[in-house]
Formats: structure tokens, sequence, C-alpha cells
């Protein structure tokens, strides 16, 4: 066994509001070996982040405070420190990787002066070796490409990798023994994400440095960790080594997270939801934190605070069904239990076949102008979606995948009209979009709506949710009359699971899932025939991502509506989508059903998206297909097939000419080279 590096014992931390005491971190402990990936998940709200801020003592003042409990780091307790002693501490031996990139860089700085600064801070260099020269170093270290360009350069320049990897580079600035990844890739590509990853580990084994990574990505843990932790309500629930816990998690709330995952598998039953949310943590717990949501609860639960148990030396829980002691008691379940496993389970059929085409796109481009100089004179173009084609069917969902800034975005919105398109032809139920006048499309507009990705962002804060609702019916002239429309919003809540009395209420007083159920209650009230769904999971938890795709496929079997699911969350396309798109700097390269383009692709693109899924199969050996560099500009793509400076399989003809479309089946097909006869 390794040597210890840290201990967190009975941790806690208070926040104060008014006259009550929240406890975001009460009494958690665990341990971090040197070179050790230790790995804390749960859903959002249940306080991973906060227990690394009171690692480094960081805790907001004066609302929150450290109560009790030590941290130390070898054999020096953390919070006994004076502050100035901490500041030593920082970055030298404990460094953070904080979870937005963009919000923890500096705008007005450069890249070389904000890495540059932390080398000084913590007088990282070596003997005869500028700050410069070492900041260099940390930019070629962490993967970055021409560093002597990127230190110049500003982060509004750079990409969300790019922007990840210099956080990474200032958190190694004082080569510390700890570093704390919090959620270090949840604003990333699987591709960006496979890629910072894999600089994570690489740098651990090179400098024998151990990890704390804070994620709810369980793909992201299982290749990453060595222990796992998992944590509800401000406590750690579950404790074990890697391979034990996914080959056999014990606590009930451990299993309800795996069984909340999408999978191929799964896509003709209901995906398993966890019932309510997290608890709020001023409430004063009588008995098991997680009871009010567990399937296996019975009359103690609810009664008697469950106890940490040692199942053996690597492995806890703290959970009744696991206590020797109360062996026979829990056959005392309440009716609650059995009906949430019959709701988890309730098995619905997904449409396979709808024999009529409702969305027709020929040939869709959108071009946006480069313009400089005093007169705005146009020097070029931004082809940000350059010539996509696709059909989705009455009922039916296709899903169009890809990296950041392929166009993904862009297209959905080019087909909504809220783009002026450059070209193509966009048929919605055999009408020509782009032939109608502004007052005709505002008309056509109730028949395509749209769910956008940022719920908060895309509804007026000043406004009730009722109004919010019913605004759409007042401005397309439906619905009825004023109290028809009124009773048609609480039809609309009832049938996204939200109760009627909420439309008093306003957005901020609601979850991110609860606000994504308001958006699509939203986009329901015109009764469309299409909706463009636009990254409406990627900010979600899993537990519920899982109450959001019930939801929208429950949604499409009642109404018989057809979904445009932007996304790069494979599994999610996996059990919602019927067909495929992938699409690459503004064009569709490959397309097809799920089982054909997800279980047998064709374009070294796909598969290098497949590849870089994470996967929670442990045992599971699958080689990563890594990409070289960025995504080009769509301002100047490259000659020849787009795809061909990054690709392994590219030859002379890939450099010279776009390939054309390759149809291997009726649904199938491929723009590449490597499948001309």
């Amino acid at each position: 066994m390794s040597e210890m590096l840290l201990s967190v014992n009975q941790l806690r931390t208070e926040f104060e509001s008014g006259h009550q005491r929240a406890r975001v971190v009460d009494g958690i402990s665990f341990n971090i070996r040197k070179g050790e990936t230790f790995a804390l998940v749960g859903e959002s709200g249940c306080g991973k982040s906060m227990t690394s801020l009171s690692i480094m003592r960081l805790v907001p003042e004066p609302a929150g405070r450290i109560a009790s409990g030590q941290v130390l780091l070898d054999d020096t307790d953390l919070l006994q420190l004076p502050e100035t002693a901490m500041r030593d501490i920082r970055g030298r031996r404990i460094a953070m990787i904080f979870q937005e990139p963009m919000t923890s860089l500096n705008p007005v700085l450069s890249v070389g002066t904000q890495i540059e600064e932390s080398v000084l801070r913590h007088n990282s260099v070596k003997q005869g070796q500028t700050a410069q020269e070492k900041t260099l170093e940390l930019l070629q270290a962490v993967g970055i490409p021409d560093p002597q360009l990127r230190y110049k350069e500003y982060p509004h320049q750079l990409s969300g990798g790019m922007k990840q990897r210099v956080m990474i580079a200032i958190a190694l600035a004082g080569d510390p023994d700890l570093l704390i990844a919090d959620e270090p890739t949840t604003a990333l590509d699987v591709t960006i994400q496979a890629q910072v990853l894999g600089l994570l580990k690489q740098i651990q084994v090179d400098r024998g440095m151990a990890v704390l990574l804070i994620t709810h990505d369980l793909g992201v843990v299982a290749g990453m960790a060595d222990r796992v932790a998992v944590m509800y309500a401000g406590q750690i629930v579950e404790m074990a080594h890697r391979d034990a816990f996914f080959s056999q998690p014990k606590h009930p709330y451990s299993r309800k997270l795996f069984d909340s995952l999408p999978s191929l598998d799964k896509r003709r039953h209901n995906l398993a939801v966890i019932k309510g949310f997290v608890p709020s943590l001023s409430t004063p717990f009588k008995g098991c934190r997680f009871e009010p949501r567990c399937d296996s609860a019975w009359e103690l639960c609810a009664q008697q605070v469950p106890h940490w148990l040692e199942l053996d030396e690597t492995t806890g829980v703290r959970c009744h069904l696991h206590d020797s002691s109360l062996a026979g008691q829990e056959t005392k379940t309440s009716s609650k239990a059995t009906k949430a496993d019959v709701d988890s389970s309730d098995v619905q059929q997904i449409t396979q076949t709808s024999p009529k085409a409702l969305l027709s796109v020929q040939g869709l481009k959108v071009h946006f102008p480069i313009r400089k100089g005093l007169f705005q004179r146009v020097v070029g173009q931004v082809r940000a979606v350059d010539g996509v084609s696709m059909e989705i069917r009455e009922g039916q969902t296709l899903a169009l995948v890809g990296e950041s800034g392929c166009g993904k975005t862009t297209a959905g919105k080019g087909i909504l009209q809220l783009l002026r398109t450059t070209a193509g032809c966009i048929n919605l139920d055999n009408v020509d979009l782009g032939t109608l006048s502004k007052t005709q499309m505002r008309q056509k507009r109730k028949d395509i709506q749209i769910i956008f990705q940022d719920p908060f962002s895309s509804m007026n804060p000043r406004m009730m949710v009722g109004d919010i609702i019913e605004e759409g019916m007042i401005a397309q002239n439906v619905g009825g009359n004023e109290e028809q429309r009124k009773r048609k919003v609480e039809e609309l809540l009832s049938q996204v699971g939200l109760s009627a009395e909420i439309k008093y209420r306003y957005p901020h007083e609601f979850s991110g899932g609860q606000r994504q159920r308001i958006c699509i209650a939203r986009a329901l009230a015109l009764e469309p025939k299409l909706i463009v769904c636009d990254e409406p999971t990627s900010a979600l938890d899993v537990s519920v991502q899982a109450q959001i795709l019930n939801l929208l496929r429950r949604l499409q079997q009642q109404y018989g509506l057809a979904y445009l699911f932007i996304t790069h969350d494979l599994s999610v396309v996996e059990y919602l989508a019927h067909e495929v798109a992938v699409m690459y700097l503004g064009r569709i390269v490959e397309q097809g059903t799920v089982q054909e383009v997800l279980r047998e692709p064709l374009h070294p693109y796909t598969r290098a998206l497949l590849s870089a899924v994470p996967s929670t199969d442990v045992h599971a050996s699958r080689e990563l297909v890594s990409l070289r560099g960025e995504l080009p500009s769509p301002s100047s793509p490259p000659v020849g097939c787009h795809f061909n400076p990054r690709c392994k399989h590219a030859f002379q003809q890939c450099r010279n000419a776009y390939p054309q479309t390759r149809h291997m089946s009726e649904s199938h097909r491929v723009n590449c080279f490597l499948y001309d006869e």
C-alpha cells in the first residue's frame, strides 16, 4: 500500500441564511494515498464541490464556515493553519481545476501571463530557467500545440478543450502532490473529454500525483478512479474500490444511479428514475436521508439514522439493509417502495416505423460574412452549415451528433428559420419554409418548436411560469379564450409532471430539471409536429436526465411528435433516437439507423467519437481512436475531405476532393473515399 497523503476526518461545513443552518458537508471521512485517484460522485447539491472547497479552505465567508473536523495533509492539520501558511499550501501542495474554465481565467490577461503568475507565486522554476521557459514547458506538457503562439493569446481565442488544458497547466505550475479536479470535463465533447482525461492520467503517472476527481459521470469514474465514494445530502453513503463498486454497488442510491443511465439495451423500457430531489440540507433528519426516495425503505429507515458499516477492509456503506443486527426487519416494506418499482420498470415500445416524412432538408447552407475595415467589407465567410440534407419521419427522432463547433445548433436554428439561410430547401409537411413571408412563417412556426440547451436563459425571469407557457398561445391566437388557455396551461404542466400551483412562481425558484420540464410544456402549448431539442439534458444529473428522457419519449408516443435531437451524448442517442446523423465542420459525414451507425460505424470520425465515449464496464478493453489537433475553423476548412488533417486513414485523394455520398444500404450512407468501389 502506498503512503497516505490526505486524511479527512469528520469534516463539517455549514452555511447560515437567516435563521436556517444548512449542513452542506456533514461529517464525512476518507483518505487519499499518494499516486491514487479517488472519485467523489453523486447528484448536484450533494456537497461534492463544497467538500473540495473545504479541503482548500476556500469556503465563502461569512455565510459559510468549517464547523469541525480534520484535514490532514501528511501530518499537518490544514484547518489549524493561519491563512498565510495556507497560501503556501494552495497551488504548491494542493491545486484545483475548477468546473468552468472560462469563469476561472482572467479575460483581460494572456494565457502565458496567467500561467506565469502561478509559476512565480510558487517559485517552481528550475535553476537557470526563466518563468517564461517554465510556462512554455507547461503548455507543451498539457498538449497545447504551438506553445509560443498560445502563450500570447487570450482565453476567448481558445476552444473549450484548450481552456481546460490551460487550467491544468496553471494547476501544475506549483508541482502539487494532490490535484482536485472538480467536474473537469462536464462541458466538453467526448473526444476532447477523452484527451483531457488521458492527459490527466499521463501527468499523474509522470509526477506521482494524487487526484481527487469530482464528477457525476460514472463512465469517467470507471476509466479514471482507483477508489470511489458516493455522496448524498452531505454524507458519504458508500465507499469501495472501483471494480467492486461497478460490479456490485451496495447502497440503493448507487444502484439507482446505474439504473438511470441510458443505453441501447434499455430503449424498450422506461429508465429507472429516482423520485423527488436531494433534500434541503437545512432539514433536521430523523432517519436515513435517502428514505423518501428509496425503493427498499421500511419503517426503521424513517425513524433511525443508519450507521457507517465496514463490510470489509475496502468497502463501507451507510444503510440499514447491510446491518446484520437488523436481519429480517427489511421485509416490512412500505407500499411506496412497491409502487416505485412498478413505475420504474414500466415497459413501453418505441415506434419503429413511420410511413410519412414530416421534414425534408436538402442542401441547407448557413454562411456568415466576415467583415473588416472602416467600410466593413466582406473578406470571407464562416461556413457554419455547408450543404446539410436530412429527413425526419412522423413520430421518430433523428439525432444530430458531433463536436462543439461543427454546426449542429446552427443547423437547427436554420431549419426553424431563426437564422437566415444561404441556400437549401426546408420542406415541413409539404410546405417549403423558404418561400413563406414573415407573416406566413410566423403562423407556420406553431408546427415547429425548440427546447434550448439552457432552460433558465431561455425564459423571461420577470414572468411567472403560467404566463411563459401561455405567451405562445396568445401570440399564435390559439387555445381559445383566456379561461380555456389557463386550463390548457394546467393540463400541460400536469403532462410534464408538474403541479398546477407552480404557474404562479418564477423560473429562479426551480431546479434545472424542473425548468427543462417547463420549457417542454411551453413547446407543447402550440401542439407542434416537430420539436428541435438542442442539448436538453447536457447540464442535468443522470437521475434528472432519466426523467426528461422518459418524458420526451412518452410525449412522442402520445402525440406522434418528431424530434431533431441535437447532442454529443451518444448514450442518450442509443436510448432515444431512431436515426443518427454525424456532423463534422458543417457537413453530415455519416447517417443511418441507430443500429447501423453506433454498432457498425463506417466513417473514421464516427469511430473516433464512439471510441471516446466513457463506459461503465471496467473490464472492457477498447482502443481509443485519437484525433489529431483541434476542429478546423469553418472560415477556412481544409481542402478536400474536411476531416483529412485529423484522419489516420487519409491519402492523397482525401486532400484533393470532398468525397461523394456512398449508399451502403437503403438507410446507411457515408461520405468517405474508403468506401469507393
